[in-house]
């Protein structure tokens, strides 16, 4: 399983669709990606527990920027002004089912 991306698509801001490099596709609303922010404000750096409720990000929220990280990840800015998270291409593989 190959984890860096062909190609990232995001040309609707309620979703990233990303082709991996072995064929796999995969899949997300923005609002998935939000609710699963790996970043210091939504996850304890030191227990793990998830500090951010999923119940309060709305289904309606958008992805307004994507930026490569280097070569191992993308960060985003949500419309709920939110943009700390850097979602490496591991973190990504294993948040989406496979799909083709």
């Amino acid at each position: 399983m190959s984890a860096s991306p062909k190609s990232i698509l995001r040309s609707d801001p309620t979703r990233v669709v990303i082709t991996w490099q072995d064929g796999t596709t995969s899949a997300w609303t923005a609002a998935e990606l939000r609710r699963e922010c790996p970043c210091a404000r939504c996850i304890h750096e030191i227990t793990g527990q998830r500090l951010l409720d999923p119940t309060s990000v709305s289904d309606d929220t958008t992805q307004q920027d994507l930026a490569l990280v280097g070569n191992y990840a993308v960060s985003m800015y949500f419309s709920d002004g939110h943009h700390t998270g850097i979602y490496t291409w591991k973190l990504l593989r294993e948040l989406a089912p496979r799909q083709s």
